[in-house]
């Protein structure tokens, strides 16, 4: 596929953009999404290239919160389990199921987010000083991360406020902590993922690497600014890319 230098400045364009939402709050793929389909990729197809930048972002993040000291590794085992069996069977549904099924479901999702933020904002922010738990003491986080990693797999945009609410709502972390846990678990069913589409060809290299480009530079820059953003900031952020991803999942085609 020949790319114009115009598409390779928009896929920069949105990749940085959305490495810097996704890391913060969630909803890039809202961005990444369209400018691959505007490129004259099919739907199903910019899916999966998309992963690719969804990915590099999710590394350079988990780098970078972790150099922070922000990433809690205690109970990253028990964690990832149920995100990777809940990606590994929504990268496999992705594959194989009609792409019609992709809107109803993203709207929905962030309808809900929005909701819960708007009527119990404490469910993904807990208040300071709040004592974090662990996976083996909260069965109920099992669904939730199980039924995020499923969503992650199947349509890659919104996931973060879904693993946010799994995270801060059942496991209670701070918003900052969550984030970091979140770009690791995106990380890890992100490859299995990619690993699927990869084995099914829906992958576009030459896009996605670009795209990818731009997601790694947005994604350090928003570690540094999760690092010194305010609780209150992160949640009204965290707010308002989820009506963001809602108007974005009405206008879609």
């Amino acid at each position: 596929m020949d790319i114009t230098l115009l598409e390779i400045g928009l896929l920069l364009v949105t990749g940085f953009l959305a490495g810097i939402i996704n890391t913060l709050a969630g909803g890039g793929s809202n961005l990444t999404l369209p400018a691959l389909m505007v490129m004259g990729i099919p739907a199903e197809v910019a899916n999966a290239t998309n992963r690719i930048g969804v990915a590099i972002q999710g590394l350079t993040a988990v780098v970078g919160f972790r150099k922070h000291n922000k990433l809690d590794t205690s109970d990253t085992g028990p964690i990832l389990v149920p995100t990777i069996i809940g990606g590994l069977l929504g990268a496999a549904a992705a594959a194989y199921a009609p792409s019609g099924w992709i809107k109803p479901l993203l709207l929905g999702t962030m309808l809900a987010m929005a909701f819960i933020i708007l009527v119990k904002p404490s469910i993904v922010a807990p208040e300071p000083g709040t004592l974090s738990r662990k996976v083996m003491e909260t069965p109920s986080s099992w669904w939730g991360l199980g039924l995020a990693g499923f969503y992650g797999g199947f349509v890659q945009a919104g996931v973060g406020f879904v693993l946010l609410t799994a995270l801060a709502g059942t496991l209670r972390y701070d918003l900052v902590r969550a984030n970091a846990l979140k770009m690791l678990c995106t990380l890890v069913f992100t490859v299995v993922a990619l690993g699927l589409f990869i084995a099914e060809d829906l992958v576009m290299w030459g896009p996605g690497l670009i795209l990818a480009f731009g997601t790694m530079f947005g994604a350090s820059l928003a570690v540094k600014m999760a690092i010194k953003a305010k609780p209150e900031t992160l949640k009204w952020f965290l707010f308002i890319m989820t009506l963001c991803g809602c108007i974005a999942a009405t206008l879609s085609d």
